[in-house]
C-alpha cells in the first residue's frame, strides 16, 4: 500500500533495482494515477463527506452511495451526460470519464475513495525530478484506466506527462496518398 507522503521516485528506483532493471537515461516510466493520488493524499474517507441534498436524492433514485455521488459532483467541471445511474463528467483537469475518475477499487480500505491527482503533469514532473536526483534522466507518464463512454471495455490513457513531447505535429506535411 502507498501511504500519503510516500516517496514515489525513491520507491520506483528501488523497485527497478530490486528487479535487476536499473533505470537508464531515456527510459519512460509509467506510473498509475492511483499510487500518485494515494501518495498525494487524494484519498477520502466517505463517512467524513458532507453530502448535499441533490447528491442524496440522486443517490437514492439510482441506489448509489451518497458520498460517492457528492465526490463525483465536486470533482466535475460539468456533467456531460447521464444515462441511468452512469454519470459521464468532465473533470476539473479536463478529462471526460465516468464518475469524475472517483474510484473505490484498491483504495486502501473499506469506506475510502481515491480521487484523481489534482495536477497530473506536475505530479509526473515531481516524480521525474526525484528519479533524476537518483541518477537517471527519464520521462514519466501518469496513467489512468478509463472506461470508454457508451462502449465496452476499458483502456489506459496518459493523464499526465513530464520529460517528453507527447504530440507530433503534421501541419504542413503532405499525405503521400
Amino acid at each position: 500500500e502507498i501511504a500519503g507522503g510516500s516517496d514515489l521516485a525513491g520507491m520506483i528506483v528501488a523497485a527497478a533495482s530490486a528487479a535487476g532493471t536499473q533505470l537508464q537515461d531515456g527510459d519512460v516510466v509509467v506510473v498509475t494515477s492511483k499510487i500518485v493520488s494515494k501518495a498525494e493524499g487524494r484519498v477520502v474517507e466517505l463517512s467524513a463527506v458532507e453530502v448535499s441534498t441533490f447528491a442524496r436524492q440522486y443517490a437514492e433514485k439510482w441506489e448509489k452511495e451518497p458520498a460517492i455521488i457528492e465526490l463525483v459532483l465536486r470533482e466535475a467541471r460539468r456533467v456531460v451526460r447521464q444515462v441511468g445511474p452512469v454519470l459521464i463528467t468532465e473533470t476539473r483537469q479536463g478529462f471526460v470519464c465516468a464518475n469524475s475518475g472517483v474510484d473505490q477499487s484498491s483504495s486502501g480500505g473499506h469506506g475510502l475513495a481515491v480521487l484523481l491527482p489534482e495536477d497530473p503533469d506536475a505530479s509526473g514532473a515531481r516524480i521525474r525530478q526525484g528519479i533524476r536526483g537518483q541518477g537517471a534522466e527519464v520521462a514519466v507518464i501518469v496513467s489512468d484506466t478509463f472506461g470508454r463512454p457508451w462502449r465496452e471495455a476499458q483502456t489506459d490513457i496518459a493523464i499526465g506527462i513530464a520529460g517528453m513531447n507527447p504530440v507530433v505535429s503534421y501541419i504542413g506535411q503532405v499525405d503521400p496518398h
